[in-house]
């Protein structure tokens, strides 16, 4: 990243209120707390020192002000810290949104622990071996979750109680530690056990990536509805902190709770994924109505693609709030489509926020320089990967990292997601990209969601199975299906096969599990 780069980004970190320029003592100060604790404990003690009384959170526990979230966390890394583990171990946490996990993240980087964040969507064998190729030492969970936890060899430790652990210790801030022990974020797991993702040291500005091209509040709530150990979630709520932000978190995602949540606290942000918007648009206007959401001003939505049909559908009726953001665990954001953007050019994900480049590259590893052509997409970031925790990495060319999608650019440079590498069909030796054919569909008021998959085929190789969850009074009728696409898209792209189900199956973070959807004949 040039220095150019880096002073836009403090600028920016300036305009947004991340940062104030003008009170060079408190910079210092924070710019050394980061660099030893990381951004998340450093945040909540930077607004804990300026704005103590202020919220930092609710759960269904009630609210605690930044003083109070202070003083816990250095309760619980006291705590953390008599477990007598070596410094850099890795403890695993567990947990649904609430205040024991965000004082897990806060006070893990006080003791000088590195924090797995693992998905609540684990099954008992994926945990343990999570746990093991993490080389966890000490695991805290929800009491939900004993089921899960209970395969682990019993030479990791087991807390399922943030407030019994840190039960009569001080509240007195610890000494930093030499260096940030970091943290390790599961990617989506969407085609095996999922990878970790470490971060250990953390850019001062990366919060700027974040909000650039977002409307974050200042000292305002925000209703975080995707989970915490996700990087959507994780990351909105970290900017969040930044700017003395009050986060209102969830156990479960609810649709009527979230505008009951909006409503009540008025936030003026929801951080949420796309399947989520589906459900809060299913309750229908007349429920919808009874909550007043005037005061939302951004939809924060991350974690998988978003039909333009839904940001239209969910626009027309709260306003002009949905930044839709594209990226991924590993490169995180890579680009954000602002309200404007989605209603003028359908489909894009917009534009690359400050330090943050995306390029197309073809098969062979040539970058592609003219506009609406499909190739590879790749990015370079200013919160560079640091490879999984398994050795492995990412592709990268000219500083590059591949991001797994194929997209292109159009003439204006806004960035289009034309489908996964791994999810591309071949039919009859053409190329079918799922997305494309999943958007159309859900542009019928007779289909809530649906997913398109590749079957074998005698005849072409591969056929197309579309997976549809019709609304209440859809007709259920395949042909009727198959002759809506014929008449949009290319004869290739008709799904030979239409199978109505209830639900999509996907995992925590709202992620459609292609692998899970049945492949065999038709009944």
């Amino acid at each position: 990243m040039s220095v150019l780069e880096n002073l836009h980004a403090v600028l920016r970190m300036h305009q947004i209120g991340i940062v104030n320029l003008l009170r060079p003592d408190r910079l210092v100060g924070a710019a050394v707390r980061n660099a030893r604790l990381g951004p998340q404990a450093a945040l909540i003690m930077k607004s804990a020192a300026e704005h103590p009384n202020l919220k930092a959170l609710t759960d269904d526990r009630g609210t605690l002000s930044y003083r109070e979230l202070d003083e816990r966390s250095n309760a619980l890394a006291h705590a953390l810290k008599k477990l007598n583990l070596p410094e850099r171990s890795v403890i695993g946490v567990l947990a649904r949104d609430h205040r024991g996990l965000v004082l897990t993240i806060s006070a893990a980087a006080r003791a000088g622990l590195r924090l797995a964040l693992m998905n609540t969507g684990l099954a008992a064998q994926q945990f343990a071996e999570v746990v093991a190729r993490e080389k966890v030492r000490a695991v805290i969970y929800d009491d939900e979750f004993a089921e899960v936890v209970a395969g682990v060899p019993d030479e990791v430790l087991k807390f399922s109680d943030v407030e019994e652990l840190s039960e009569g210790q001080p509240v007195t801030p610890l000494p930093l530690p030499e260096r940030p022990a970091g943290f390790i974020i599961l990617t989506s797991g969407t085609t095996g056990l999922p990878k970790g993702a470490p971060r250990t040291k953390v850019s001062p500005l990366a919060s700027a990536l974040i909000a650039d091209r977002i409307p974050f509040p200042r000292q305002g709530a925000i209703v975080v509805a995707s989970p915490l150990f996700h990087s959507t979630g994780f990351g909105a709520w970290t900017v969040g902190l930044s700017l003395a932000d009050h986060a209102v978190l969830l156990r479960r995602f609810e649709a009527e709770r979230i505008l009951e949540a909006i409503a009540e606290h008025r936030a003026k942000m929801l951080v949420a994924i796309p399947t989520m918007l589906t459900r809060i648009l299913a309750l229908g206007p007349e429920t919808i109505a009874k909550y007043d959401t005037s005061s939302l001003r951004a939809v924060f939505v991350a974690g998988s693609p978003l039909a333009p049909d839904l940001t239209n559908r969910f626009q027309d009726i709260f306003g002009e709030v949905i930044y839709n953001v594209y990226g991924s665990t590993e490169v995180a954001v890579a680009s954000v489509a602002q309200p404007a953007e989605s209603r003028r050019a359908p489909g894009t994900v917009g534009r690359p926020p400050v330090t943050v480049h995306v390029a197309i590259y073809d098969e062979d590893g040539v970058r592609v320089t003219r506009p609406m052509v499909t190739g590879r997409v790749f990015v370079r970031t200013g919160i560079p990967f640091e490879g999984y925790t398994d050795g492995r990495h990412k592709q990268v060319i000219d500083g590059f990292m591949s991001t797994g999608d194929r997209g292109h650019l159009d003439e204006s440079g806004l960035l289009y997601i034309d489908g996964r590498d791994d999810d591309m069909i071949i039919s009859g030796g053409e190329n079918v990209y799922p997305v494309e054919v999943e958007n159309l569909l859900v542009e019928r008021d007779d289909v809530i969601e649906a997913a398109v998959i590749g079957v074998d085929d005698a005849e072409f190789g591969t056929r197309l199975r579309a997976f549809i969850v019709p609304a209440e009074d859809s007709a259920r009728d395949p042909q009727e299906i198959r002759d809506y696409v014929r008449a949009l898209l290319a004869r290739y792209k008709v799904p030979r096969d239409v199978i109505f189900i209830d639900e999509l199956p996907r995992n925590a973070t709202g992620k459609l599990l292609r692998r899970e959807l049945p492949t065999g004949p038709v009944q």
